[in-house]
């Protein structure tokens, strides 16, 4: 019997009810790690890290966070203009495979016009994004800068008239 623990993504193995024991205590069959067990066989007790620390959140996490500051930036300074523009992340172009093919760089987001059901989509591509800035400490300023540069081609302006702060660098 295995449980699984969709926080940690860690499977735990239970004790099985019906394993015979010698009089030693030991387990037929069955390997040291396969019998040991935490007290009571509940597993793991807590979190491992706690929300206030800086570890619970995963890079993901925290690029979202990025790519909804830069949005929320613009939407400040553009106000209704930008009503409905929906921004997400994914992690990688769908069609990447064909462009590695060509030799062909890879782009770190998209502008998905509206169509009669939903609005205008931009998308961030994360791991493109990550690898093509030199350190973590410039990450939001690139990922300001996609963001703005997808909005800027949606709306038909220069990315320098749409945020007074960009400034492409990479």
């Amino acid at each position: 019997m295995q449980s699984s623990n969709q926080k940690s993504g860690f499977t735990v193995r239970l004790a099985d009810p019906d394993a015979r024991t010698d009089p030693h205590g030991e387990s037929s069959g069955r390997s040291f790690m396969q019998r040991r067990r935490n007290r009571h066989g509940r597993g793991l007790r807590g979190e491992v890290v706690l929300p206030t620390h800086p570890g619970y959140r995963t890079r993901a996490d925290r690029f979202d966070d990025m790519v909804l500051d830069s949005a929320q930036r613009l939407h400040d300074i553009w106000g209704k203009t930008l009503d409905g523009v929906r921004f997400g992340v994914d992690e990688i172009p769908p069609d990447l495979e064909q462009l590695a093919a060509a030799s062909a760089p890879a782009p770190l987001g998209a502008y998905i016009p509206a169509t009669d059901a939903e609005g205008p989509m931009i998308t961030v591509y994360r791991r493109v994004v990550e690898q093509a800035c030199p350190g973590i400490e410039e990450l939001q300023d690139l990922v300001h800068d996609v963001v703005v540069e997808h909005t800027a081609e949606m709306l038909g302006v220069a990315p320098e008239t749409l945020d007074p702060v960009y400034r492409r660098r990479y």
